[in-house]
């Protein structure tokens, strides 16, 4: 049967979680934290059994190939067992380890989505400043370890806008503020092409965000248990955060009114089984706050999210600003908070009616500039945006012709891969 009349596997790899499934479905089959967990005890036997002991130091290597796990089982073996350690083989958004990345795939596609990947085209995501070396890895990896029939590698940010294609009107040309576990991008798209020049990254993500929560807790003496903390600072963010409009009336709120807006969180101590509690009170607004008022969150860096997204479109060509204003699309999990795009709207047309107003004075009034629109586009699965917009482009029939094939690779090598057709624009 050619692979062509089955729907290709849309795998979408990030930081902090990966989303998996087929094209043509609403959701990812399955959301799992990409990690993984190898048993350090076989890779220690490899290396220290004699040489003259062949055998048993092959046999320890292939053991050491087999025995691992990836997501929430990999999470659950660390902490039950010593002898795996964890591997994060995404940091930033780039593959820092690649053999941890090729045992997470193997396992996504044998083990989670249960497919022969010599049956089904892929399609696999990357963040938009990936070298063109990365490029190559993965397209060796996907046509030589797993033999795929085709492979396309697709822009994130660009699948993020594709998801839109579900309304009437299919917009391509937007801004798309993606944040995610651990990074943070802001992507310009002109008519499906990437403004290559404008995009902006920032150091604050998810990640941050949990961090700045398990540090206010930890200064105000929360008794949660050490190996533990990061994992209640992550799940309090996920159920409990919001985005405020004035931090100050947020605090006044909070202090006038405690019962209403103090939250309590209960859990067991792993080591013990002992049940323990602690209150969640500021860090329900001051979380998300880390986007708008960095500065409280570290000096490192101190520039607003709404500044970054003015300063990405103002460096975009002139013609193109006022309809990247007009479609600012959110992506990735850490923009699911309640009212973070309310929040970001209303900073951002502040920024944009004060330039125009400033415009305005400095002509002198004889010519009044049209009013610029700014809307921020919020949407239910914009926590799966990215893997939706791949299943949505992998179910058109363009795509299969788009993919780079096998026979292809096989003649020209893994440089087919190098270069991303949606970087090609039209400037």
């Amino acid at each position: 049967m050619d692979p062509a009349s089955r729907p290709a596997v849309v795998i979408d790899n990030g930081t902090g979680y990966t989303k998996m499934g087929f094209a043509g479905n609403v959701e990812p089959c399955f959301s799992q934290p990409t990690v993984v967990a190898v048993n350090e005890s076989f890779l220690n036997q490899s290396r220290t059994s004699s040489k003259s002991n062949w055998s048993s130091q092959y046999s320890a290597g292939v053991m050491a190939d087999l025995d691992f796990f990836i997501g929430d089982e990999a999470l659950v073996k660390s902490r039950s067992s010593n002898t795996y350690n964890l591997t994060y083989p995404i940091k930033h958004g780039q593959i820092y380890n690649w053999d941890a990345m090729e045992r997470y795939w193997q396992q996504c596609i044998f083990n989670y989505l249960r497919c022969d990947p010599e049956d089904h085209y892929f399609l696999l995501t990357e963040s938009p400043l990936t070298a063109p070396e990365t490029r190559e890895y993965t397209g060796e990896i996907m046509f030589e370890t797993f033999n795929v029939p085709g492979l396309y590698i697709a822009v994130n940010s660009v699948l993020a806008l594709a998801a839109g294609y579900t309304t009437s009107k299919c917009e391509m040309t937007g801004v798309v503020v993606d944040v995610g576990d651990g990074a943070t991008h802001i992507v310009p798209v002109a008519d499906g092409y990437v403004i290559g020049s404008s995009i902006k990254s920032i150091p604050i993500a998810g990640k941050d965000v949990t961090l700045f929560i398990q540090q206010l807790m930890r200064e105000r003496g929360e008794k949660i248990p050490l190996e533990d903390s990061f994992e209640v600072a992550r799940k309090v963010k996920e159920m409990f955060c919001y985005t405020c409009s004035d931090i100050v009336k947020e605090f006044n709120k909070h202090d006038k009114e405690p019962g209403k807006y103090i939250k309590h969180w209960r859990g067991i101590r792993p080591k013990t089984g002992a049940p323990y509690s602690c209150d969640i009170g500021y860090e329900r607004f001051l979380g998300p706050e880390v986007f708008f008022s960095p500065e409280i969150y570290s000096s490192d860096f101190t520039t607003p999210l709404p500044v970054v997204i003015d300063k990405c479109i103002q460096s975009a060509p002139i013609d193109t600003r006022r309809a990247l204003y007009k479609n600012i699309v959110l992506s990735g999990g850490s923009t699911m908070f309640k009212d973070f795009h309310r929040r970001l709207q209303r900073d951002l047309k502040k920024i944009v009616d004060a330039r125009v107003l400033a415009s305005d004075t400095r002509v002198g009034g004889g010519i009044k500039s049209q009013p610029v629109e700014v809307n921020v586009v919020s949407h239910p699965i914009q926590r799966f945006a990215v893997w939706f917009g791949g299943s949505v482009l992998a179910s058109t029939p363009e795509f299969f012709a788009a993919c780079h094939t096998k026979a292809e690779y096989e003649e020209y090598g893994a440089s087919i891969c190098r270069t991303n057709p949606v970087f090609k624009g039209m400037y």
